[in-house]
């Protein structure tokens, strides 16, 4: 009898649990290339409040993150005041985290600069892969990187012009959210033929 290790082909990257949430979000929208502003503001909100913390959990309080953040409105986000921060830390529908919610306040701030700056966000934060996506070949989930040099000039270029929560691990985990980075594994259905 022949013993090995047996790869099993169109399985989904080992991350993603039987959760219906995480099935969706891996299907649908991890690894896909975001051009949306709006969309890649809301996910810097949900980065660095998943700091410390299961990406699930964020997860199953996207809608509540989504209510109490203007619908990811940098706008009026950027408007928040004081007694916002108040309301927001009575709020159970996101994580009740002082440092987070003044963080997404202060990074809608520097958000619009940018946008300001460059004319979209999009523009800037792609510029860090040449506004290419990197689609890398792992195998296995060990081998999947945590930071990259380019996370780590995202972190610095960031953490330079204001924003808060934004270290090289979190900066990762944007990127391959945003699809600026595909790490699904070469096994995966999402895997780009």
């Amino acid at each position: 009898m022949k013993t090995g290790v047996i790869l099993l082909t169109n399985q989904r990257c080992t991350w993603c649990t039987n959760d219906p949430d995480y099935i969706r979000y891996h299907d649908e929208e991890w690894g896909v290339p975001c051009h949306d502003d709006q969309k890649l503001f809301e996910f810097l909100i949900l980065e660095g409040a998943q700091a410390g913390l299961s990406w699930i959990t964020i997860l199953k309080r996207r809608s509540g993150y989504h209510k109490a953040f203007a619908g990811f409105d940098p706008n009026m986000v950027a408007q928040y005041t004081d007694q916002d921060v108040e309301r927001l830390l009575l709020d159970e529908g996101i994580v009740r985290n002082r440092l987070k919610v003044n963080s997404a306040i202060k990074n809608a701030k520097a958000f619009l600069k940018i946008q300001e700056e460059f004319g979209s966000f999009d523009r800037y934060i792609w510029s860090f892969v040449n506004h290419t996506p990197v689609v890398n070949q792992w195998q296995s989930l060990s081998e999947v990187p945590v930071t990259t040099p380019e996370s780590d000039a995202m972190s610095k270029d960031l953490k330079k012009r204001g924003f808060s929560f934004v270290g090289s691990t979190i900066c990762y985990a944007y990127m391959q959210a945003m699809g600026m980075v595909n790490d699904h594994l070469v096994t995966c259905p999402s895997y780009p033929a």
